[in-house]
């Protein structure tokens, strides 16, 4: 049978400090007609603020 895996405090201290990060996708429409897009990583906490400043740069 395989061992069960056990954890140092080092290694829980590091998973409980870690960050939800969310992954946002802004689209922007060139002068000729295509689109780009923008992607930025942002913690879970600050996902509205990060949209409202992406809808007032377009």
């Amino acid at each position: 049978m395989a061992k069960t895996q056990t954890f140092g405090d080092k290694v829980r201290k590091t998973r409980a400090t870690s960050r939800q990060m969310a992954k946002i996708v802004a689209a922007e429409k060139k002068a000729n007609g295509h689109y780009s897009f923008r992607a930025r990583m942002v913690s879970v906490d600050a996902v509205q603020d990060a949209l409202n400043a992406a809808k007032k740069a377009n």
